[in-house]
């Protein structure tokens, strides 16, 4: 019966797409790694709790399959402030975010960064 789970997870992450955007933080990544974690003999691991294992297959293949997008249709593709989906991406991929996290430095440690060559270590004196 641990081959059968062990396939269906398997097909699971075959079909979950991978975002490239996102990279360190792409959710297909994430189950691809947990399902390797949890099936380490592959075919002849042994499940402890048969029942869990089910109800998060069924919950994955739910949000893969986009049951609750489909029972519970949006009527724009937006949020409240406006923003659409694509814009969103953009903004959430990994590039973008590196850029928004180097525009809050301040000035001083910009220029400390270029100065020492490294980071900045935050210290509990200045926090």
């Amino acid at each position: 019966m641990a081959a059968t789970r062990y396939r269906r997870f398997l097909r699971l992450c075959e079909e979950w797409p991978l975002d490239q955007t996102k990279k360190g933080r792409d959710l297909g990544a994430f189950i691809r790694q947990r399902v390797a974690q949890g099936f380490r003999e592959g075919e002849s691991t042994q499940i402890t709790d048969p029942e869990k294992c089910d109800q998060m297959y069924e919950s994955l293949a739910r949000i893969h399959s986009a049951y609750y997008k489909n029972k519970y249709p949006r009527l724009r593709n937006t949020s409240f402030t406006g923003v659409t989906v694509e814009e969103c991406r953009m903004v959430l991929a990994t590039d973008n975010m590196k850029q928004m996290e180097e525009m809050k430095k301040g000035m001083w440690k910009k220029l400390r960064e270029k100065l020492t060559g490294k980071p900045e270590e935050v210290t509990k004196e200045y926090v």
